[in-house]
């Protein structure tokens, strides 16, 4: 159970895209040499280097990571668990059990800070897991599970019932906490307006 105790220390960023955090970070050195000339007699060469953190890198790492402790997860269970005989309902299950870990605060609605974003004082509700962490961990479990051959249909990360669990724990904790997990629509730009054209510039004139 240590790699699934570790999982669990990682998972608590609340609204996060990342369910646990990577702490071996890759970036990649890039080196720029800039050669400044001043007289014909003299010149002078330095060297930057920059490093530049790798987001596609890290987020394929994070997803072996998770991958592999879904893993251990399965073969911890009692009885153990094949992922050929994983379903919805396990996956649910797993989440269920990630829960007693959750630092996320939410209220129930008999207290008294119900729907507030920043309440002034302790209460004794729940700890639970953000609903952006047990997002961002589904999808990544979702695409792990297609890319280690698993059918999209026999998915059980995709499954009705978890979509449903999270729209629930997503609504749940909106109105327990007082925030709002609805993306905000861009507005479009104006349409320019098109210049007058010939004919619409003689009738002006007549």
């Amino acid at each position: 159970m240590d790699s699934i105790q570790e999982f669990i220390n990682t998972c608590n960023i609340e609204n996060s895209c990342n369910f646990m955090n990577n702490n071996n970070s890759i970036s990649s050195t890039t080196s720029l040499t800039t050669t400044a000339s001043g007289s014909s007699s003299s010149s002078a060469v330095s060297t930057i280097t920059t490093n530049t953190p790798n987001s596609s890198s890290r987020y394929e790492n994070q997803k072996r990571r998770d991958w592999n402790t879904f893993g251990q997860y399965l073969k911890n269970h009692r009885p153990p668990l094949s992922l050929s005989r994983c379903s919805g309902a396990h996956v649910l299950e797993f989440l269920r059990y990630l829960d007693q870990f959750g630092k996320t605060k939410v209220h129930t609605p008999i207290c008294p800070f119900y729907g507030h974003p920043n309440p002034p004082g302790p209460c004794p509700c729940p700890l639970r897991q953000a609903w952006g962490s047990l997002d961002a961990l589904i999808g990544r479990l979702r695409a792990a599970f297609e890319e280690n051959g698993g059918k999209p249909e026999a998915n059980p990360f995709g499954a009705r019932a978890v979509r449903l669990y999270l729209r629930e724990v997503r609504d749940l904790q909106s109105k327990a906490r007082g925030i709002s997990y609805e993306k905000k629509k861009r507005k479009r730009p104006p349409l320019p307006t098109p210049p007058p054209t010939a004919a619409n510039s003689l009738d002006i004139i007549n």
